[in-house]
């Protein structure tokens, strides 16, 4: 384990921006009933911990992606959090809607961008990967490179890590499930029982039942 995504993890943690809770699951808005819950745009409301994710994520995209000529943020969880770390590298930053705005000029991407110009995409939380895969097409779309995308955080879903690899996009992660859960029982947040219902949960979340 990487002491930079445990201590991400523990601050996730620590400000519920993720819970876990084997015994009551959560139902997200797929339907899925889940163990965990994860909402890291909490992070921006804790200024210690909002510059935390900030100073790794600028340290990742020095390390990783140097020649980076911008940031894109995913809409909406992801907007302050890029546009942060697009102001720590004094790189320009836009931002990718869900989808193209109803009026005006109908804009997908919020920001100017040139042909050709490199970007970073920054997400807040990587599940199955699909919508997040869709800012990465619709930059695409207009002639940007895309470098990679980097989250805060990913559930590890092996649907994703196909997802990523079939777009032929490069995915780095802050922190992930293994690190949560094992920090978690380091911690004494979760019991030595709650670790295999975690594990089988992330196995099949679809099809994944409480006992």
């Amino acid at each position: 384990m990487k002491e930079n995504e445990k201590h991400i993890a523990q601050l996730l943690l620590q400000i519920n921006a993720i819970k876990l809770n084997p015994a009551k699951p959560f139902t997200w808005a797929s339907g899925w009933k889940s163990p965990i819950y994860c909402d890291n745009r909490k992070t921006l409301s804790y200024p210690e911990i909002r510059t935390a994710v900030c100073d790794a994520f600028v340290k990742m995209i020095r390390e990783k992606y140097p020649e980076a000529e911008g940031v894109a943020g995913v809409a909406t969880g992801a907007i302050a959090m890029g546009a942060l770390v697009a102001d720590r590298l004094g790189l320009p930053f836009v931002y990718i809607r869900s989808s193209a705005k109803g009026h005006g000029m109908e804009n997908l991407i919020e920001g100017s961008y040139q042909p050709n110009q490199r970007f970073v995409v920054v997400e807040d939380l990587i599940s199955t990967g699909g919508s997040s895969l869709k800012a990465v097409e619709a930059l695409r779309a207009t002639e940007c490179e895309v470098l990679g995308m980097v989250a805060i955080f990913t559930y590890g879903f092996q649907k994703a890590v196909d997802n990523f690899s079939e777009a032929g996009c490069a995915l780095d992660t802050l922190s992930n499930y293994e690190v949560l859960v094992q920090s978690a029982s380091e911690t004494g947040y979760i019991g030595e029982s709650d670790i295999a219902t975690l594990k089988e949960w992330r196995q099949s979340p679809a099809t994944w039942k409480q006992h």
